[in-house]
C-alpha cells in the first residue's frame, strides 16, 4: 500500500511511530483546544492501529497527523479509551485529522483520504466514517461524505460528547480492484 507522498519537498504522509507522540500531542492541543483528549487515547490507538495513524511531515518535522482505525457503526465518545479493535468492523473511522496553519492549502486532505480509502478497501471495509466538528459538515460533504442520524439514544451520547454540533458523517469506499 502507498502513502501517496507529495513530490518533494512537499510535506508527504508516513506512518506514525511511538516517538511522534509528544509533536502529535502537541499539534492537537494547538489545532483541537475545544477537543481535549488524554495522552493515552493517542497512545493506544497507535498501539492497536499503527496502519491508521499518519504523520503529515516535512523536513522541517510534523505538520499534522491523523489518527484512524476500522470500527463499527457509531463513534466512540471523546477522550475515551477502545480497549480492543471490534473483530467485525463496519467502516474505516477517521478519530482525527489535524493541521497546522503551514499544512493548509497544499493537498494534503485530498492525499489522506485516497490512502484511507485504499486501506479500508484492502481491509474490505465499504465505508469511511468520521464525527465533524467545529462546523466542518460542510467541508468533509465536498469530500463525499453525507451525514447519517443518530441511531438511537447511545449514539445521540457519544455524539454530544463532540459537541452540539457534531456529525457522523460516511463515505462510500470503492471495492478493491484485483491485481
Amino acid at each position: 500500500m502507498t502513502f501517496h507522498p507529495f513530490p518533494t519537498p512537499t510535506p508527504r504522509w508516513r506512518a506514525m511511530a511511538p516517538a511522534d507522540l509528544p509533536a502529535v500531542l502537541r499539534i492537537a492541543a494547538e489545532v483541537h483546544p475545544g477537543y481535549p483528549e488524554r495522552d493515552e487515547v493517542f497512545a493506544e490507538r497507535l498501539a492497536l492501529h499503527p496502519g491508521g495513524c499518519l504523520v503529515l511531515e516535512d523536513g522541517g518535522g510534523p505538520l499534522g497527523y491523523c489518527i484512524s482505525h476500522p470500527w463499527r457503526g457509531e463513534p466512540p465518545a471523546l477522550d475515551t479509551l477502545l480497549g480492543a479493535l471490534p473483530p467485525q468492523p463496519l467502516s474505516w473511522y477517521l478519530h482525527d485529522v489535524a493541521l497546522l496553519p503551514a499544512a493548509r492549502g497544499l493537498g494534503a486532505p485530498a492525499a489522506l483520504l485516497a490512502c484511507l480509502r485504499e486501506r479500508a478497501a484492502a481491509a474490505g471495509l465499504q465505508a469511511l466514517s468520521l464525527t465533524a466538528v467545529n462546523g466542518s459538515a460542510p467541508y468533509w460533504q465536498r469530500q463525499g461524505f453525507e451525514a447519517v442520524p443518530a441511531d438511537g439514544p447511545k449514539q445521540r451520547e457519544k455524539l454530544r460528547s463532540y459537541g452540539p454540533d457534531a456529525r457522523l458523517m460516511t463515505a462510500a469506499v470503492p471495492s478493491a480492484v484485483p491485481a
